[in-house]
């Protein structure tokens, strides 16, 4: 398959993907303040109310992505995609997806417990356990190949859909932070995928950005809406199912390591700490006396603006993604 078929489909998955999630945010928006669906915006003096459930509008763009390249896969043969893979990959992710609206419903205060966080995912990964996706033999440091059999799509593919899911979810609550850390991670994975020659984690990968960067255009400072659960949980998802079927499970483990340095902090304080900043009337932002999250840490380096954080946060996410796609290319990892 040329690279000017895979480009063409990417190009397409990508338009479809953004332009749904553009017009229908906005619709999206003004429904959910009519009804009430609503947050506080806690890095703001003034904590006006957002929008919440962002995330069901990416749904809807990742979901028309998904079908376009369905579509051209099909009629088109412009693209060759194992479809079995490609629509339980799909199928995985909407059900995270649907777990963290319920999650969005009941409120971040009162959401699901820890527990059902951990628990419901396994159930979402049963659409990749069921097809046997990924690939069951692995390069593991210190032990060369490892055969996993069976126990890869029992045991670690549900395991890797709960844990990317709740650690994605760790690290939030900044306007722009969650979307913003999705498109430089799926970016990664995806440039990665392309080199592989993976095209259905190429195609999951390309949908989600669409969506991201579209959404990110009304989740920006000042955010008019927020993401979600049911946005943090679903890219969770996604890069997890990007790994697997994409078979770099090493390098999506090592790609969202802020996030499990976060999970590391909130796990210290027995899940009870937010990354919250505490807001001046000038709008910077203070730590919380009990810390808890790698926010509270960049706070208290120097007085710094809610952008500011994001961009720091950013960064540091993108110098992590780059030394992941070096160790990739030159096959250190």
């Amino acid at each position: 398959m040329s690279s000017a078929a895979y480009i063409t489909s990417a190009v397409i998955v990508f338009l479809s993907a953004f332009f749904l999630t553009y017009f229908v945010t906005p619709v999206m928006i003004r429904k959910m303040l009519k009804r009430g669906i609503t947050g506080k915006d806690m890095n703001k003096a003034e904590k006006p109310e957002v929008a919440e459930m962002g995330g069901i509008s990416i749904m809807l763009g990742l979901s028309l992505g998904i079908i376009m390249a369905i579509f051209i896969s099909t009629y088109t043969g412009l693209i060759g995609l194992d479809l079995k893979i490609l629509l339980a990959s799909f199928l995985t992710i909407l059900l995270v997806g649907f777990i963290g609206i319920v999650d969005d419903l009941i409120g971040w205060r009162k959401g699901i417990r820890q527990w059902q966080h951990a628990l419901f995912p396994l159930f979402a990964a049963l659409p990749l356990m069921a097809v046997n996706a990924g690939t069951n033999t692995m390069m593991v440091p210190f032990f060369g190949q490892v055969h996993f059999g069976l126990l890869y799509s029992l045991l670690l593919v549900p395991i890797a859909i709960t844990g990317a899911s709740n650690a994605f979810n760790m690290l939030a609550g900044f306007n722009g932070l969650e979307a913003g850390l999705g498109i430089i991670i799926v970016s990664t994975l995806s440039l990665i995928a392309f080199i592989y020659g993976k095209p259905e984690a190429l195609i999951i990968g390309i949908a989600i950005i669409g969506a991201l960067i579209a959404f990110l255009r009304y989740n920006w400072f000042p955010a008019k809406v927020f993401g979600g659960d049911s946005l943090t949980l679903m890219i969770g998802a996604g890069i997890a199912t990007i790994s697997i079927v994409g078979n770099m499970e090493k390098l999506g483990l090592a790609i969202i390591a802020l996030h499990w340095v976060e999970l590391g902090f909130k796990a210290k304080h027995n899940f009870q700490s937010q990354c919250f900043g505490i807001p001046d009337k000038h709008g910077f932002l203070s730590p919380a006396p009990q810390g808890g999250s790698l926010t509270h840490i960049i706070m208290a380096l120097r007085p710094m603006t809610e952008k500011q954080v994001v961009f720091t946060i950013l960064g540091m996410q993108a110098v992590v993604s780059v030394i992941v796609f070096v160790l990739f290319y030159y096959k250190l990892f």
